[in-house]
């Protein structure tokens, strides 16, 4: 487990799922594993080994290094499978925001030409009639 630097004994991403085998890369500050109920075929998870359940509540330190993993695994994940063009990034804080683990994670989700019929709108459509414009 990564529970040195972690702190919260009832949180799932602090104890109950990281297993030193299914962390993907990682960082003096943050790790990556493969999401458990995955959007598409190679979705991940990039997670701070500090227990805090906010993006407003990151360092510096923690932001960057989240940004490096995140253009590591884009780079990686794009080479594996040549059908990837284009990703979702995605940050849900708070409930009212869809946050079910309170541990800060941020999903980066591989897109595909074709995986939906029109992705127009992106992100927008955690509000599915905003999403189109």
């Amino acid at each position: 487990m990564i529970s040195n630097t972690l702190q919260n004994n009832d949180c799932i991403f602090c104890h109950t799922l990281i297993e030193q085998k299914n962390i993907v890369l990682i960082n003096n500050y943050c790790f990556v594993i493969y999401d458990g109920f995955p959007v598409s075929e190679g979705h991940c998870l990039i997670i701070p080994k500090r227990h805090f359940g906010s993006f407003f509540e990151a360092t510096k330190k923690e932001l960057n290094s989240i940004h490096d993993l995140l253009k590591i695994m884009q780079r990686t994940l794009s080479a594996e499978d040549r059908d990837i063009d284009g990703f979702n990034i995605g940050v849900n804080s708070g409930q009212s925001a869809g946050q079910t683990v309170m541990h800060l994670h941020v999903h980066l989700i591989p897109r595909r030409t074709g995986d939906i019929e029109n992705p127009k709108g992106g992100v927008r459509g955690v509000i599915p009639a905003k999403m189109k414009y």
